[in-house]
């Protein structure tokens, strides 16, 4: 009886042994698969509604902040080449930074037109608007309070880490016309992409133009400048620009300027060379659809950036126009002049003024789509 029973007390204890490592492994899985997340936390108060920041996680690691106040990405925190984490863009540790007076639409969705329409005069169908001035006598993206300075309503998508905000700009809004829908959807993706689509709608012909207004520094704060930085543009030829920064209606090549960026170079280089800085549009090699038209690489932590875009521009700036004086900073890290650098997907700046550029005219019954997706990676 006695060896019965250690018999059956054996297998027993195998049997649960085994069914232990079985649960242990099927639960390590499952926490493996279920780190993409998306978590949320108060980010302060405006106009009597609370202010919420979404920040997406996937399975490597990587962290994308957004906030429902203008849309923002407030934070991409990603790897470097030694596997440590690092906030790559520009932003404040609340609400109170990003309503100060000339925050410089640090990470904002921009719109109804983004960059800069002359002296904020265009038409739609004949008929003459004129967009709000706020900018040396221009229009710059969206006027007084655009869609970087309103509350949009966020929704958590089931799936992905995903998030889609909302927002309605009611016709004559800042001197555009229609009613129009907007909705933008940001996804984290398992391979560190941050896909940001974008859809509108509007019940009257109206010009539209958006984007996202990221600033980049891939040191992560370790460099106060972006003089290092790799920077490869696929455009052959640039818009030029007056005084005021209004497109001259030129389409120039680049071959022989410091406009020119077909093969990789630092930012450094030659940008002593361009009056002001750069903050150009570039007027990209590609066809109608998804494509990758950039990169940005960074030595000393070894983070290389793509974008790709369905859009025929890209907005490609050094921030000449920082000048150290920001508060709340996120680690109380000063933003001076060339701290960071932006790609901002478009169409071209002033394109309603300029019948040479593609049309930024939306329809009634037509619908708006366009995709940009921002990857990192190291080498």
């Amino acid at each position: 009886m006695m060896k019965k029973y250690l018999v059956a007390s054996l297998v027993l204890f195998c049997f649960l042994s085994i069914f232990n490592m079985a649960c242990s492994f099927n639960n390590t899985n499952k926490n493996a698969m279920d780190t993409a997340s998306v978590t949320t936390k108060n980010f302060g108060t405006l106009e009597g509604k609370p202010v919420t920041e979404y920040t997406l996680t996937n399975a490597a690691g990587m962290q994308v902040g957004i906030i429902n106040y203008g849309a923002i990405l407030t934070k991409i925190i990603t790897k470097d080449k030694t596997g440590a984490l690092g906030d790559v863009i520009t932003g404040y540790e609340s609400i109170d930074g990003y309503v100060q007076k000339g925050n410089p639409y640090f990470g904002a969705i921009i719109g109804r037109y983004a960059n800069r329409l002359a002296k904020g005069a265009y038409k739609v169908d004949g008929v003459a608007y004129t967009a709000a001035i706020n900018n040396n006598g221009q229009s710059l993206h969206g006027g007084l309070k655009g869609f970087d300075k309103v509350l949009w309503e966020a929704v958590v998508l089931p799936g992905d880490s995903s998030i889609q905000l909302s927002y309605v700009s009611v016709d004559g809004e800042e001197g555009y016309p229609g009613n129009l829908k907007v909705q933008v959807v940001y996804t984290l993706t398992e391979n560190n992409s941050i896909k940001i689509e974008y859809t509108a709608t509007t019940d009257k012909t109206t010009v539209l133009n958006l984007t996202n207004h990221a600033y980049f520094n891939l040191t992560a704060g370790k460099s106060p400048n972006i003089y290092e930085h790799i920077v490869q543009l696929n455009a052959n030829k640039y818009t030029p620009v007056d005084s005021n920064l209004i497109p001259t209606g030129e389409l120039l090549d680049v071959k022989g300027t410091p406009m020119d960026f077909t093969t990789p170079k630092k930012v450094g280089q030659d940008l002593d060379k361009v009056a002001g800085g750069y903050d150009h549009n570039w007027v990209l090699n590609k066809a109608d659809g998804l494509a990758e038209i950039a990169s940005v690489y960074e030595p000393i932590s070894g983070r290389y950036l793509t974008v790709a875009t369905t859009e025929p521009g890209i907005q490609f700036y050094t921030g000449n126009f920082l000048t150290g004086t920001l508060t709340g900073t996120k680690k109380g890290i000063v933003y001076n002049k060339h701290y960071a650098l932006t790609l901002e997907t478009q169409h071209f700046p002033d394109s309603p003024n300029q019948p040479g550029f593609p049309s930024t005219l939306l329809k009634p019954g037509e619908t708006y789509h366009q995709t940009t997706v921002y990857s990192f990676s190291t080498k």
